[in-house]
């Protein structure tokens, strides 16, 4: 079917279809990074405006090269060289990069709901790289990508999300997807980060770190939020890795063949320790590089294209 969106601003409208189409254009872009030369012309002549109000690396890095791959001309803008730290709205500094004739907006804000916002004042694409505490919906498909690759199809496959899932928009956003590709969904941390309301959204909630990872075929960790915490949400740093840290000792309840994965920045030492990081089930660097591919799949069809111009070039 062909691809009829404009936007990318949240992965719970997405259908099961738009998600395998979004992942077979990503796998074909994916080709072509592995080439001597990695670009193609696909968005030649188009701008891409990256405008970040929040801290980003590798969501930043990403979109940038993404567009670059795709030989679009980039502007990156952040919160301290833009208007907004003169009294700027967000409104005003959003179209102001519409005028200036940009053919797409790439935005990460602290406010829930900003790419939707502007989606409806705009007339470009609008892509959502994060808004606040609600989702990241190319971080939920990048992940699932990645997941994808190497496990195969997740229909059925043991899912669990450890961690700060309360204040995390990437645990919306692979929530999202991952139910929509039908995986079972665990999420699991204390009490206070994971509350009973997430089964809403069709996955089971546990507190019990032993049973939650047991036969696991992938396990998410996410770091603590603290940016976006009012109060201390459990006693110590310490105490939390006592007990919902991941280890060797508790890796060894997962499936043989689990793998471990994070979104980044991690926190070696709090949420998983660094063997288990760096160690031959982690899959944190592919997710990395699979955000190029998956980025390139989301600006390229947001622009209007068709994963046939994909399957030819790559």
């Amino acid at each position: 079917m062909p691809w009829n969106r404009r936007h990318l601003l949240t992965l719970e409208e997405l259908s099961r279809e738009e998600l395998d189409q979004i992942h077979t254009t990503a796998t074909g872009f994916k080709k072509i990074l592995n080439r001597s030369v990695k670009k193609v012309p696909a968005l030649r002549g188009k701008t891409i405006v990256n405008l970040f109000l929040e801290p980003s690396t590798r969501t930043r890095m990403a979109f940038d090269m993404a567009a670059k791959r795709l030989s679009a001309d980039v502007i990156s803008l952040d919160a301290k060289s833009s208007s907004t730290t003169k009294g700027e709205s967000l409104r005003d500094t959003a179209q102001t990069i519409a005028a200036l004739q940009a053919d797409m907006i790439v935005v990460r804000h602290s406010a829930p709901g900003s790419p939707l916002y502007l989606s409806k004042i705009l007339d470009i694409p609008v892509i959502n790289a994060g808004d606040g505490s609600h989702e990241h919906p190319t971080q939920g498909l990048l992940d699932t990508f990645t997941m994808r690759e190497r496990i195969g199809d997740l229909k059925g496959r043991r899912v669990v999300i450890l961690g700060d899932i309360l204040f995390s928009r990437v645990a919306r956003s692979n929530i999202q997807a991952l139910r929509t590709l039908g995986a079972d969904v665990t999420v699991v941390g204390p009490s206070t980060l994971v509350p009973p309301y997430f089964e809403a959204l069709g996955v089971t909630v546990s507190h019990n770190l032993r049973k939650a990872l047991a036969d696991a075929e992938v396990v998410m960790l996410l770091r603590i939020q603290h940016e976006r915490q009012n109060a201390g949400m459990f006693p110590s740093i310490g105490e939390y890795t006592s007990m919902f840290g991941l280890n060797q000792q508790r890796a060894a309840w997962l499936h043989p063949d689990a793998i471990i994965m994070h979104p980044g920045p991690i926190n070696r030492g709090v949420e998983i320790d660094s063997e288990l990081a760096d160690g031959h089930r982690s899959v944190i660097l592919d997710q990395v590089t699979n955000g190029i591919a998956v980025r390139m799949a989301v600006l390229y069809l947001c622009s209007g294209g068709q994963p046939e111009y994909v399957t030819v070039t790559g």
